[in-house]
């Protein structure tokens, strides 16, 4: 009896430190859109003829930065930054569709699952292939083994994922000889054409049920199961929601272009997914109070980068700052983000300092009050400081590298470069948003001091893409 007993205290210990635990530590959610400009959302531009109210309303609940940066300027090296806080150049993802995430790096899912969290991930993934055996996307299949790096081999229990971007609108599906840019959506699925991806499991399975009708509502009911079996497990979770809008091809069901029927396909089809995309922002966000664990989970939202296209040719907006995707001038990089946090990020607070998305594991792991592994080079820093106002500066200079553009860049000034470094370029951003002045001929010694710090930078950076990172990691 008194054995039985025992055990049963023992037992009920157990249940009650893993809740005590469960409840200390936050759930974490990483919010992704793909290539949505700064102001497309009214929360940064009350301007956009965008319908954003649920983001809205988190911007307002949260804190909004004027100043976050996405690590690329494209997609792949921006999302792998979220997941191991370091350049995409330190593991090889240099552009979109290029390289994967190394079995060296430490992803933040990884080291999560290790303290208890439940981990999934839901959307785009495009860090990698998801098949070997059949054709697939952008890479899938025998030609991109070598690049086969799925989420489930990155941290992740569970996951629906796509390797890279399909239609926001029946994602599996087009017409034939559908554009680039988008179409309206297909009244008559009997004459549509197979897109070319799949979505994928955790296990390696394709998915073949609901979906059809919006991918963003889609990826969404895949990832609210998920949540709701943590919380009703009494786990801490970790979930990625990478949504593919507004990425062309965009495609927005009849509901929601109907309030942009004045604007040409391509514009309504971009507005409507976006708004598609908002609707089920407020749905999770719904769904986290429901079930009541609202007040203990950090949600971040942000866009992998600038708007696709060129200004006044598309209709995605990064005004009013120069240049767009694929560019590391202010409109590449310099992308909408939220961070909703109850008790901790003070509610319609406006952060005016840089932030990037390589910032998401430092800040995360020192919140649980949690340290890496190992030593290696991390490009993040904590953004607690924020949050607590600690210190109104960053203080620790934020690096980018695409094709031959490099930039270096403080809480004042940026340096950039579109030639790798042969000639510089020198702006004070917190006078010039538009970077339209190179003051570079007056200030010979700060752009002297930032070249020098940004060719060690490329030197660390080079030395961790050799691999040299991964041997100090038992």
């Amino acid at each position: 009896m008194t054995i039985i007993r025992l055990l049963l205290i023992g037992s009920f210990f157990a249940c009650w430190c893993q809740e005590v635990m469960s409840a200390e530590r936050p759930n974490v959610i990483l919010v992704m859109c793909d290539d949505l400009g700064w102001s497309d959302v009214r929360f940064n531009n009350p301007d956009s003829p965008i319908n954003t109210p649920h983001l809205d309303e988190m911007a307002k609940s949260g804190m909004r930065f004027k100043r976050f940066y996405s690590a690329g300027s494209v997609c792949s090296p921006t999302r792998g930054s979220c997941l191991t806080g370091r350049h995409p150049h330190r593991y090889g993802v240099y552009s979109a569709n290029t390289g994967n995430l190394k079995d060296g790096e430490i992803t933040l899912p990884e080291i999560l699952r290790e303290q208890g969290y439940t981990t999934g991930h839901f959307g785009k993934w495009h860090l990698g292939t998801l098949t070997t055996e059949i054709k697939d996307a952008n890479r899938g299949g025998p030609k991109g083994a070598d690049h086969f790096s799925t989420p489930q081999m990155n941290g992740y229990d569970l996951c629906f994922v796509t390797e890279s971007k399909v239609p926001t609108y029946d994602p599996m599906i087009k017409p034939p000889g559908g554009g680039q840019k988008g179409w309206d959506y297909l009244k008559d699925r009997s004459e549509a054409v197979s897109y070319g991806t799949r979505y994928w499991d955790e296990n390696g399975e394709i998915v073949t049920e609901n979906l059809e009708g919006d991918d963003s509502r889609i990826i969404m009911d895949r990832a609210i199961p998920f949540i709701e079996q943590a919380a009703s497990d009494k786990v801490p979770f970790f979930a990625a929601i990478w949504f593919h809008a507004p990425h062309l091809p965009v495609v927005a069901g009849p509901e929601h272009v109907a309030p942009y029927e004045r604007y040409d396909s391509y514009e309504r089809n971009y507005y409507g997914c976006i708004s598609a995309l908002d609707e089920q922002v407020g749905r999770l966000r719904e769904k986290l109070k429901t079930l009541g664990v609202d007040q203990n989970t950090m949600i971040w939202f942000c866009s992998d980068n600038g708007p696709e296209g060129q200004s006044g040719k598309a209709p995605g907006s990064a005004s009013p700052f120069r240049g767009r995707k694929r560019s590391l001038y202010e409109g590449g990089v310099r992308v909408p983000a939220i961070v909703e946090w109850p008790g901790h990020v003070p509610p319609g607070t406006v952060c005016s300092s840089p932030a990037v998305t390589s910032d998401y594991l430092p800040t995360i792991l020192d919140a649980l009050e949690l340290t890496l592994p190992d030593d290696r080079p991390i490009d993040g820093v904590s953004l607690t400081r924020y949050f607590d106002r600690s210190s109104p500066e960053r203080g620790s200079p934020i690096g980018f590298q695409f094709q031959k553009q490099r930039s270096w860049m403080s809480d004042q000034f940026k340096l950039y470069s579109s030639d790798a470094g042969k000639t510089w370029e020198l702006y004070d951003l917190s006078t010039d948003l538009d970077e339209k002045h190179d003051i570079a001929a007056d200030h010979l010694d700060q752009v002297k001091a930032m070249v020098g710090e940004i060719k060690r930078w490329i030197e660390s950076c080079e030395n961790s893409d050799a691999g040299n990172d991964y041997a100090t990691r038992e």
